[in-house]
């Protein structure tokens, strides 16, 4: 699908990796320019290195969302390059796999922090900025985990529930100043933190079959797949939808 993003201002947080990265290339290419942020510096060269042919329309931001004055810096510093945000995406995020009697309190306060109060945020910072420009919008990364309950994820299911209900309500906020927010809700896709998640296991490569096997389409997505659906919503052609979360999971959460 092509998309027309000229003129517009992208930022990505968790944009250095992953889904967020994948959402970049597509942005660039539909003619955007893009800011990464993202808490790792090395990580953030890499990913302006994989996108070096839109070297004159992307930048990376080191900041870390789940402090408030990182948000804030980021938003700032984002005006400070290209002069306008039409165009949040708040794909930063953190798993964890455990039960809640096993959870310490620093392990619930990160998935919470970076998952929920990140995009809550980014978001807050952002909207002055938004409120300028026409057709801006914002698409937080939620979870099939955002939708549906699931096994020891009590923290993640939390946050990315969140996630959800935050995106329906600042939707309806929203509104009246035609910023546009929707989430996206993926399943399984093939990511750094998917690899994270596999390493774990005793044998990554038959926990990978096993994670696919529960998918009606009998495999786990691939980021770009993700990533398009995000900037379908982020587009003009998505005029109409706001305060939707939309499944990228391969039927998982129809089942």
């Amino acid at each position: 699908m092509k998309y027309n993003f000229e003129q517009k201002t992208v930022l990505i947080t968790g944009g250095t990796s992953g889904i967020g990265l994948a959402a970049a290339d597509i942005f660039l290419e539909s003619g955007a320019k893009v800011i990464l942020a993202g808490r790792c510096p090395v990580k953030g060269a890499k990913a302006l290195e994989s996108l070096s042919k839109y070297s004159s329309r992307v930048s990376f931001i080191a900041g870390d969302v789940s402090r408030v004055s990182d948000c804030e810096k980021i938003i700032s510093q984002t005006i400070s390059l290209y002069g306008q945000l039409d165009i949040v995406v708040n794909s930063a995020g953190v798993y964890l796999e455990k039960a809640i009697t096993d959870m310490s309190v620093e392990e619930y306060e990160t998935i919470m922090d970076i998952n929920v109060k990140g995009s809550y945020f980014i978001a807050k910072y952002a909207i002055p900025y938004l409120k300028k420009e026409a057709g801006s919008a914002i698409v937080n990364v939620s979870s099939d985990a955002g939708l549906n309950g699931n096994i020891l994820c009590t923290a993640y299911c939390a946050a990315k529930g969140a996630v959800t209900t935050f995106t329906k309500a600042l939707a309806l906020e929203l509104a009246p100043y035609n910023i546009r927010v929707n989430c996206v809700c993926p399943g399984d896709i093939a990511t750094p933190m998917l690899d994270m998640q596999l390493a774990g296991t005793s044998n990554p490569s038959d926990a990978l079959k096993e994670m696919a096997s529960i998918y009606p389409l009998g495999r786990i997505g691939r980021a770009e797949e993700a990533a398009h659906v995000i900037c379908f919503l982020a587009s003009d052609a998505a005029s109409f939808v706001t305060g939707a979360a939309w499944t990228v999971d391969g039927g998982l959460t129809s089942c």
